[in-house]
């Protein structure tokens, strides 16, 4: 959530984060309620007690396999001494930088081994260095993953070891931007399979950035236990069935950073971040055939929709009976094929917003769409957008962020899907690569050239 003085979404995101957290906290306790037991459920054996290792040539949390919950928090530096009130230094913002990277690298490390986070700088010594809300709890898989927004290399005085593939993320046309869930310096990327354990870590990180750096924004997602299958999002359709496989020439052609970037980024990635808010009520309502001509594919085994598994070959060039494409031109998988990235996106609900703002005054149908979705719904009322705030955080790892925008220019101009969606944050960082065994994550951004 915002924390910037002033900002006019600070009490938005106050409400949506409570409502993020209600909303975890329902859906874990959901199942206790369904079956009427009045104990404590078993604790699921094998992923809670496995830790990830901090240290290699790329950060874990990107070619993991993708874990359970995660939270995204976006970080700007201070730009003013918070005791002196006095503009700060291109060199004092830098050595803010590396003091806060030595921090979080260190506390990162620790906790995803299963150890306390270790001392907390210039905090008073009656002040304890952890929440305790993790206590008695295993890793379960945590991982920490560190990005660098596009304008963070000027602010500390770093220019010109900006990774050449770093710029802004250009307007389009359907997007509906919001302040408080978009850009930011600095992004932490936590992921684990208890939730209760990412949480711990995401305040860990937090407690470490007063007087260096103010929080921007957070987001928080989840998965189902879908165990070595395609995780579904909350359309219902798998989501990743594209992806390459980590460990394979595919994989690093997507993924990593090409020779031609900065010496110190060599094995960073880029990330592209977009919150999708989608219209559930209007997809809910709308018949079979419609979602699946949306996607192109079948929402109940994930196999495109001219035959076969959910890992076949779409054949664009295969008709029916009528004559017409089985796959419709403008379906989201007939645009999206063939573009090489990762996805690792993560569902979010946070349920009724009270104080949120209609994001668009009316929907747009998708040409040729089923104009069933229930106009007369409490949540179409008056024209307006449902003020229940639920979709996708999607999260995009690619070696190019350019590969990213021209797909996103053609979906924004033709895709069946943007008649149930809307986009309203969007971000893009630069990944740093791995940590070596007593450094931390950007420390070669500092000691090369």
């Amino acid at each position: 959530m915002s924390e910037k003085p002033g900002s006019p979404f600070s009490r938005r995101a106050v409400i949506t984060t409570f409502a993020a957290t209600a909303g975890a906290a329902a859906a874990a306790g959901g199942a206790l309620a369904a079956g009427g037991r009045d104990t404590a459920p078993p604790r699921p054996s094998g992923t809670e007690r496995r830790t990830e290792p901090f240290h290699g040539k790329h950060q874990a949390g990107i070619a993991t396999p993708q874990q359970r919950y995660a939270i995204f928090a976006a970080f700007d530096l201070e730009t003013t001494d918070p005791r002196k009130g006095k503009r700060l230094t291109t060199e004092q913002a830098a050595a803010n930088f590396q003091r806060l990277f030595q921090g979080w690298s260190a506390a990162a490390e620790r906790l995803t081994q299963g150890r306390p986070p270790g001392p907390m700088p210039f905090a008073r010594p009656e002040v304890p260095a952890d929440s305790g809300i993790a206590d008695g709890l295993e890793p379960a898989r945590l991982t920490v993953t560190f990005g660098l927004g596009p304008d963070l290399f000027k602010r500390i005085g770093r220019e010109r070891d900006r990774p050449r593939r770093l710029s802004p993320l250009p307007s389009f046309d359907k997007d509906r931007l919001e302040a408080a869930w978009s850009g930011g310096e600095m992004l932490v990327q936590v992921c684990g399979d208890d939730l209760q354990t990412v949480s711990r870590a995401f305040r860990t990180m937090r407690s470490r950035a007063p007087g260096v750096a103010r929080l921007r924004w957070s987001q928080q997602g989840f998965l189902g236990m879908f165990g070595d299958s395609t995780p579904r999002n909350l359309f219902g359709h798998k989501d990743g069935t594209a992806n390459p496989r980590p460990g394979t020439p595919a994989f690093d052609d997507a993924v990593w950073a090409t020779a031609e970037e900065p010496a110190w980024f060599s094995g960073g990635t880029y990330l592209v971040f977009r919150k999708i808010r989608m219209d559930l009520p209007k997809w809910d309502t709308s018949t079979t055939r419609t979602q699946d001509q949306t996607m192109g594919r079948r929402r109940d085994n994930g196999a495109p929709l001219s035959g076969g598994h959910e890992f076949t070959t779409p054949d664009l060039r295969k008709t029916g009976p009528d004559g017409k494409p089985l796959i419709p031109a403008d379906s989201h998988v007939a645009l999206v094929r063939n573009v090489p990235m990762l996805r690792r996106s993560y569902n979010y609900d946070y349920g009724f917003q009270a104080l949120a703002e209609p994001i668009s005054a009316e929907h747009d149908h998708a040409e040729g769409a089923d104009h069933d979705h229930g106009e007369d719904m409490p949540e179409h009322s008056g024209g307006g957008h449902s003020s229940y705030d639920s979709g996708v955080l999607f999260c995009a790892y690619v070696r190019d962020p350019a590969e990213f925008v021209r797909l996103q220019r053609k979906l924004d101009e033709s895709d069946r899907l943007n008649a149930f969606i809307e986009h309203t944050g969007s971000a893009v960082f630069a990944v740093p690569p791995g940590v070596r065994p007593g450094g931390h994550v950007a420390s070669a951004l500092f000691t090369t050239g």
